[in-house]
């Protein structure tokens, strides 16, 4: 029975087929667009880091913010002190655009992550060519080689990576590909389940001087102080900054923890 992830990796692997546009073209634009801010530094501060993300739907809830302003709740984001900004650039399954990224940078001042399930070099030059300064590269969607890939690519364009882990052997494929940043992700791509034990499991996974991302399943503030309990550097959260009614603040609570 075909998963979740296994849809959204088979709708953008055709759409990788059929793009008909030249690497090395797409590549050289990219090396003269203005410079990537640094996330990696971003999240290097004192303290726990938030990274706020901007995200409309979710194939497991739905519509959350389908009419949401990308600039102004990027700007509230960076008001209550997110270190960065993440943001949904996926349409078919998340409702995002390259445009709500470009909005979000502007407005937030921030490094600002392209959280889409990258496969091509053409995705990571359009990540640069949009004005990301990161990328996600989620290790369950690619092979250890696309990854060392896709990951060398983007050291090239001055972008950062997030490398997203699910288990043990993910973590692995993680640090084998020279992730500076590795994320681990509480919910299941292939049914979109949350385990709120895993970031606390692999954290030991990751060595010093590898900063550690939560992702998922952060519900508040308790959530975010188990995070960080657990030696995680940042926590990234959508849904819950998304529904507030006053994200600056919720972005405050969550650092405060």
């Amino acid at each position: 029975m075909t998963n979740l992830l296994d849809r959204i990796l088979a709708h953008h692997r055709a759409r990788v087929a059929d793009d008909p546009r030249i690497t090395d073209s797409l590549l050289c634009a990219a090396q003269l667009s203005p410079s990537p801010r640094s996330l990696e530094a971003a999240l290097s501060e004192p303290g726990l880091s938030v990274i706020a993300e901007v995200k409309r739907r979710s194939p497991s809830k739905g519509d959350i913010a389908p009419g949401l302003d990308p600039a102004s709740l990027a700007a509230a984001y960076a008001r209550g002190g997110a270190a960065a900004i993440s943001v949904l650039t996926d349409e078919e399954f998340f409702g995002g655009s390259m445009q709500d990224l470009a909005q979000a940078r502007q407005a937030s001042g921030r490094p600002v992550l392209r959280k889409d399930f990258l496969l091509s070099a053409n995705d990571v030059c359009d990540a640069r060519l949009g004005g990301a300064d990161a990328v996600l590269l989620i290790v369950a969607a690619l092979s250890p080689r696309e990854l060392k890939t896709l990951f060398g690519l983007a050291q090239e364009l001055g972008l950062d990576c997030l490398v997203e882990a699910h288990d043990e052997d993910e973590v692995e494929t993680a640090l084998a590909a020279g992730a500076r940043i590795v994320g681990v992700n509480q919910r299941d791509l292939r049914d979109f389940s949350v385990d709120r034990d895993r970031a606390a499991r692999l954290a030991k996974l990751v060595p010093d001087g590898i900063l550690r991302v939560a992702e998922s399943g952060v519900s508040g503030p308790d959530d975010a102080a188990r995070a960080a309990e657990a030696g995680y550097d940042a926590v990234l959260v959508g849904e819950l900054l998304v529904r507030s009614e006053d994200p600056a603040a919720a972005v405050r609570e969550l650092r405060c923890s």
